[in-house]
């Protein structure tokens, strides 16, 4: 096995420094970018969703009053927990892809794994 990486050393008062050619992708793994906005909801639509599988609410509505939040916007929030776990993990590492916002998965979502993956990186894409 044979590795390449294009660099050069010059030498620049006194010091050696390597330096990569001017149109050398970068090599290094992209430094997760944690969004806030999308991991609080998706941890509080999996909590909503235990609290209401666990009986401590008989139904949206009550869960909804007791949140002191619109019930439209709990159930909507609630379809988060039908993301994929590849999607989740990704948006919990904060590796989401670039430009996935909240508004966008708060939309219909289809059910099916792979039409999701499909649908947020094609719209991630647009942006």
């Amino acid at each position: 096995m044979v590795l390449s990486i294009p660099i050069s050393f010059r030498r620049q008062g006194g010091r050696k420094r390597v330096v990569t050619p001017a149109n050398a992708q970068a090599w290094s793994p992209p430094k997760p970018q944690a969004d806030n906005t999308l991991i609080k909801a998706v941890v509080r639509a999996h909590r909503w969703r235990h609290m209401l599988e666990s009986n401590l609410f008989r139904s949206v509505r009550e869960l909804a009053k007791a949140e002191k939040i619109n019930e439209s916007y709990l159930c909507r929030v609630l379809r988060l927990t039908l993301l994929s776990p590849t999607i989740t993990e990704a948006i919990l590492n904060g590796l989401q892809p670039d430009g996935l916002e909240l508004a966008q998965l708060l939309k219909s979502i289809p059910a099916e794994w792979d039409a999701q993956k499909a649908l947020i990186t094609s719209s991630a894409r647009k942006r």
